[in-house]
């Protein structure tokens, strides 16, 4: 299994961009995708997920409203869309999957702990 993210880039407050995770080994459609992000000195935080069968999505309340999470099944990549970016939306950016979960597990259980796969992470800089 292999997760590829890209997308990441220096942008300025209000800007926009979209981070794309490309997955080998596994379907999109089987697993529960994740996004994370981690700025220095901090640790690791939920942002994004969307489960395997598309049909439910949580996003992180600093996340709320901004960004969302898609996927393409037969692209077989997942997408993470950075809407009004801020300063402190500066991060590396991290995707991830695990094996899909029951609707409540999904729902509530977002540690970085709970994904098995992950990606290397893309750098995402927003100036003010």
């Amino acid at each position: 299994v292999q997760l590829q993210a890209s997308g990441g880039g220096l942008v300025q407050t209000g800007d926009s961009l979209r981070l794309s995770c490309v997955a080998s080994g596994l379907s999109v459609g089987a697993y529960d995708l994740g996004w994370f992000r981690q700025a220095p000195g901090k640790e690791r935080e939920f942002v994004a997920a969307r489960n395997y069968n598309g049909q439910s999505t949580v996003i992180a309340d600093s996340a709320k409203g901004r960004f969302t999470i898609s996927k393409e099944y037969l692209k077989s990549t997942f997408y993470l869309q950075m809407n009004s970016l801020k300063p402190e939306d500066t991060a590396v950016y991290f995707c991830a999957a695990t094996p899909r979960r029951i609707s409540s597990v999904f729902k509530s259980d977002n540690l970085p702990t709970s994904y098995k796969y992950w990606g290397q992470g893309t750098q995402v800089t927003v100036s003010s």
